[in-house]
């Protein structure tokens, strides 16, 4: 199974430290925010990583990332020429994913869980996609899935009444059928092509999955306050249990 980073975008909600580097670079505790994304799919099995990020940014991260060969991965690097949404980034990987299953991992999403198990329920999965799912306390302000039983039934960006408190986070898992999906999609109000419209469409075929994270998980890149209590559950998690679960060398 291969897998994607997306780590592009213009980091306008964390400038200025944005203007001169990509927010995955920043610093999240101790290591670099795209360092915990990498850990994610290592930690899983996947070795085989596509980097997408945009203009001027992709350099960064291949004189930082280099090769793979010192985190016991391989990367490859795939430039996204502007900023057109998760899902446009996500249709520049059709060629290096072929015919095989892959693991999107969003580069500012920071998860404490080893997600392994996850990963081989998807492998035996026919088709279709999976997802992961975390309790907020902040329905109003992320993608909530709305849950009938065991399936998902759909998924509402910023609902004024969630469903649920389960918010969709940045990790995910496609057949590759997903490329001929991204094909289908129109740009949104934001003039994106949004990863929610891709996921709702698995949903609505029933080939759609979930898991449920039991710990923690940050999204660094959301906003400054967001990106210091990523670096607090880090620095805690380290502590607390004398482990850290994001070493890669």
């Amino acid at each position: 199974m291969k897998g994607i980073i997306l780590a592009g975008g213009t980091g306008s909600r964390l400038a200025p430290l944005t203007r001169v580097t990509n927010k995955h670079l920043l610093p999240v505790f101790n290591r670099p925010m795209i360092y915990y994304p990498i850990a994610t799919l290592k930690n899983a099995g996947i070795t085989d990583i596509l980097v997408v990020s945009g203009r001027g940014h992709v350099g960064h991260l291949l004189e930082l990332l280099g090769s793979g060969r010192r985190f016991g991965v391989k990367f490859s690097y795939e430039v996204q020429e502007e900023p057109g949404g998760i899902a446009q980034a996500l249709g520049l990987a059709e060629a290096y994913v072929d015919n095989d299953k892959v693991v999107v991992i969003l580069g500012d999403n920071i998860i404490v869980d080893n997600v392994g198990t996850a990963v081989k329920d998807f492998e035996k999965q026919p088709s279709g996609a999976k997802i992961f799912l975390k309790e907020t306390k902040y329905p109003q302000s992320l993608g909530i899935a709305e849950i009938d039983g065991d399936r998902i039934v759909n998924i509402e960006e910023k609902p004024k009444k969630p469903k649920s408190n389960l918010a969709v986070i940045g990790l995910y898992m496609y057949d590759s059928s997903v490329f001929k999906v991204v094909k289908t999609l129109k740009p949104s109000k934001r003039g994106e092509l949004e990863i929610t419209d891709v996921n709702n469409h698995f949903i609505k075929e029933s080939v759609m999955t979930y898991s449920v994270l039991q710990g923690w998980w940050g999204d660094g890149g959301e906003s400054f306050e967001s990106l210091l209590e990523a670096g607090q559950l880090v620095a805690n998690t380290i502590k607390e249990t004398g482990h850290d679960p994001w070493c890669t060398d």
